[in-house]
């Protein structure tokens, strides 16, 4: 292993795996891993895993400050060590790029329109945007946004996939 990724969770695991194969590269053949902290506040345990090794990684927005503390660094200095910052979230990310009406689609082709039109019925759910809906899908099931990640880092067309994400392979 020469470098090491880390990532806050299992859906930006895949999604960086998923979309990095659809970019042509094998990050394991080019001695890359892709970790999963399992939540942001666990990344100064993984620095000081992997030390020197770590070349890169994503963050959410709220989470920020863990990466500063952890790596040392002023405001604005993290992507030039190869940290890049995702607005909300990865999922947030994707689905703007891939787009809520297609997005909804893939929840179409999975079978879950049923539920998903009666999450949208609640209460709190009325009144905010597709984009807002699907977020709360993925994020409200066990298992949502990792598998809803991998959809979604499938069906975005190269072109289209999120800056931090590009950015991130880019450094690699």
């Amino acid at each position: 292993m020469r470098a090491v990724v880390l990532v806050e969770g299992l859906s930006d695991q895949l999604a960086v795996e998923v979309v990095a194969r659809r970019r042509g590269r094998d990050l394991a053949a080019e001695g890359i891993l892709v970790e999963s902290m399992g939540g942001a506040t666990n990344i100064g345990h993984y620095l000081d895993r992997y030390g020197p090794l770590v070349v890169a990684g994503l963050y959410d927005r709220a989470e920020e400050r863990f990466f500063r503390r952890a790596l040392d660094l002023p405001v604005g200095d993290l992507e030039q060590r190869g940290f890049f910052r995702c607005t909300d979230d990865l999922e947030d990310e994707l689905i703007r790029a891939v787009g809520a009406a297609e997005v909804e689609r893939l929840v179409e082709a999975e079978g879950r329109l049923a539920s998903f039109r009666k999450l949208q019925q609640q209460p709190a759910q009325r009144g905010r945007s597709l984009h807002d809906q699907l977020r709360r899908l993925m994020g409200g099931r066990s298992g949502g946004k990792y598998h809803y990640a991998r959809l979604m880092a499938e069906a975005v067309a190269l072109d289209r996939v999120p800056r931090p994400l590009t950015a991130l392979l880019d450094h690699l």
